[in-house]
């Protein structure tokens, strides 16, 4: 009887306050959309950086004979075959932290460089001997670059040593920005949420102070006065949550399904992790309209 009465009455609040529960609904689903994109942001960058770091690759650039009058580094002219051996012999020496490496000649360079910029004014210009080769390593820990670059940087024959995670960075610091920007927006949505719910609830304990009276003047305990009021903002902010993973899975399929298949270089996380997400949002928004109301009827609910 108890559970009916609660129900019955969180149907009288939400109908008597229909366009602010339709207000409280959309903030919510907002905040807690892009809640779950912030997220979802943070584990797709640590996935990429998981991804994309396993693939990297050190590059130790040897001296070119164009190289003698550009590079101070250089001085001696192209490097020899004897100072390109030693650069082996010493990466061999550093097990495990290098996984392997690999020679690249002039002539392999120039051809990947060419295949790359084809439409290139420079192609009909430049040479083989313009590009330097080099050796490719992979670290067990790409984040070791430093041992490398202090290893082999300024040895005779080395032009530079340079990391491919430096490409990767200005990618990362893009995807934590749209992080940050996405966390600032939450935090302004959930702001306009808790208001909408205070102040939601505050009307709703307005409109029906005289129900509440009696049910006092009869033995009605607190949590049972209170519990509608409670129940109507947790019910809310579930439909919000709701919209909310909806988003979210709209989301997830239009990644899938269209950005996925343009933009092939990057692993995006799957359909599993918005799931996870999910259960979540639900209960956070629940959880925080409940709290809401209930501060607001210990403030406002005078019976």
């Amino acid at each position: 009887m108890r559970a009916q009465f609660v129900l019955s009455e969180i149907g009288v609040g939400l109908r008597r306050n229909l366009t602010m529960t339709i207000a409280v609904v959309v903030s919510v689903a907002l905040s807690l959309a892009l809640a779950g994109a912030s997220l979802l942001v943070r584990d797709q960058v640590n996935s990429m950086k998981g991804y994309w770091y396993d693939k990297v690759e050190v590059s130790i650039y040897f001296c070119t004979k164009a190289d003698a009058k550009t590079a101070p580094q250089c001085a001696n002219g192209a490097a020899t075959d004897d100072q390109i051996a030693n650069v082996k012999a010493s990466l061999d020496k550093m097990q495990p932290l290098v996984k392997s490496s690999t020679f690249e000649t002039q002539a392999e360079a120039y051809k990947h460089w060419k295949d790359m910029n084809p439409d290139s004014a420079l192609v009909s210009v430049l040479g083989a001997e313009a590009i330097p080769s080099s050796w490719r390593v992979k670290l067990n820990d790409p984040t070791r670059f430093d041992i490398i670059q202090s290893a082999f940087a300024g040895q005779p024959g080395v032009r530079s040593v340079e990391d491919q995670r430096k490409i990767l960075e200005n990618l990362f610091g893009l995807l934590n920005g749209l992080q940050t920007a996405a966390f600032v927006i939450m935090v302004l949505m959930l702001s306009v949420a808790l208001l909408l719910i205070v102040n939601t609830v505050r009307v709703s304990a307005f409109s029906r102070r005289r129900e509440t009276g009696i049910m006092r003047l009869v033995g009605a305990s607190n949590f049972y006065v209170q519990m509608p009021f409670i129940a109507e903002a947790a019910f809310a902010a579930l439909l919000g949550a709701v919209l909310a993973s909806g988003l979210l899975l709209l989301g997830n399929f239009g990644v899938q399904h269209w950005l996925a298949n343009r933009v092939q270089f990057i692993h995006f996380i799957g359909l599993s992790s918005v799931l996870q997400v999910i259960p979540l949002l639900i209960v956070a928004g629940m959880a925080m309209a409940a709290v809401a109301a209930f501060l607001t009827l210990r403030k406002y609910l005078k019976v």
